[in-house]
């Protein structure tokens, strides 16, 4: 008597694609080797940073009279006396100082700080209380720290992203070049199939960002860069929410897109077009970190907000409503890139031979 093996339940069939795709990433040399190198360039990274600043001296402050008696004398702060607050304002404006001590009657506790574009952390922390800050140039360039920052974002996207977004191509093409996807979609479905290899895929991808994440922290606060680490700390908790959903985008269409081709050679050209967008967020933030209005628009595209939506926030530029709606805007075109991704894949799995057109990719 002959009995018909049932097919595994949906949720079970996801979880073994997922738990293969994980454990074939972490089996790999070249995936553990190449992680290896991405903490170990983070690290040493944060720990060049913390050698500059740590050898560059103190911060430059100018104090204006009586003000010098609120400024530590052993805060390791290279303070410059002057007479009267035009002087410390032009001092502060040339770049000389990075901020100023003034006398302000008006003021609580009798001074404030005056500083060019951004609050100087490394000088309020060392102050008893906290000062009133006057910024001279409030809208002005993000400087050093603001470029740090977006290649900071910029790079560990643009990495990860190249990175699972490519062996994700590459394993549903090596799948159809050795019939092997005839098997698996014989036991399970198609859409269970991409969606293990989506949800393994960015578990790892993930857990790369949560360990940046990590030594980027815990760096930064053990080599005395606090200045950089409480600016940085929550763009970088959104960075990584953001991150989670613009992977999921793309590696939904990453798949549909090398499901479309049947050799490793063709794969370039279906996938050419999205990592064009993995490299344009990447290329803008550097070369418009300090542009308000290309970081807005950036913020508010799916494809770039995981980048420019954590930029404005470490920038201050970024209202409390606004990663919200970035957000919800991200989730809805990731669900579209989901099931728009899963016809393809589904409609193009088994066709064998010549690039499927993605007119009939997405009708048949």
């Amino acid at each position: 008597m002959s009995t018909v093996t049932a097919a595994p339940p949906t949720a079970h069939s996801v979880r073994l694609v997922a738990e293969r795709e994980i454990g074939s990433k972490l089996r790999s040399k070249a995936f553990v080797i190449s992680s290896i190198i991405l903490f170990a360039v983070a690290l040493a990274g944060i720990i060049w940073g913390g050698f500059a600043a740590s050898s560059s001296g103190g911060t430059p402050v100018a104090v204006v009279g009586e003000a010098a008696q609120d400024v530590p004398a052993d805060a390791g702060l290279e303070v410059t006396e002057v007479t009267d607050r035009a002087a410390a304002e032009a001092l502060v404006t040339s770049g000389d100082v990075d901020a100023a001590v003034v006398p302000d009657a008006s003021s609580p506790l009798g001074f404030r700080v005056i500083a060019d574009t951004s609050v100087p952390t490394q000088l309020i922390m060392t102050l008893a209380q906290t000062p009133p800050v006057e910024l001279l140039n409030p809208d002005g360039d993000a400087g050093f720290l603001g470029y740090i920052a977006a290649v900071g974002f910029g790079a560990v996207f643009l990495a990860a992203a190249s990175m699972f977004g490519g062996t994700i191509a590459q394993s549903v093409v090596e799948e159809k070049q050795t019939r092997v996807v005839e098997l698996l979609i014989s036991t399970i479905p198609a859409r269970a199939l991409l969606a293990g290899k989506v949800i393994g895929n960015t578990i790892l991808a993930m857990a790369q960002i949560l360990i940046l994440a990590a030594i980027a922290i815990v760096g930064l606060a053990v080599t005395g860069q606090t200045e950089l680490l409480q600016g940085i700390g929550t763009p970088i908790v959104w960075f990584a929410v953001f991150f989670l959903f613009g992977f999921i985008l793309l590696a939904s269409l990453f798949a549909a897109a090398a499901a479309m081709v049947s050799r490793q050679e063709d794969i370039g050209s279906t996938t050419t077009p999205l990592t064009l967008l993995v490299m344009a967020p990447y290329i803008l933030v550097i070369i418009f970190f300090d542009n308000p209005l290309v970081l807005g628009v950036m913020s508010y595209i799916p494809f770039s907000a995981p980048v420019g939506m954590p930029m404005r926030m470490f920038l201050g530029e970024a209202q409390w409503w606004e990663p919200l709606l970035s957000l919800v805007i991200l989730i809805a075109t990731c669900v579209a890139a989901i099931l728009v991704g899963a016809r393809i894949y589904e409609n193009s799995l088994l066709r064998m031979g010549a690039r499927v057109k993605l007119a009939d990719a997405l009708t048949r």
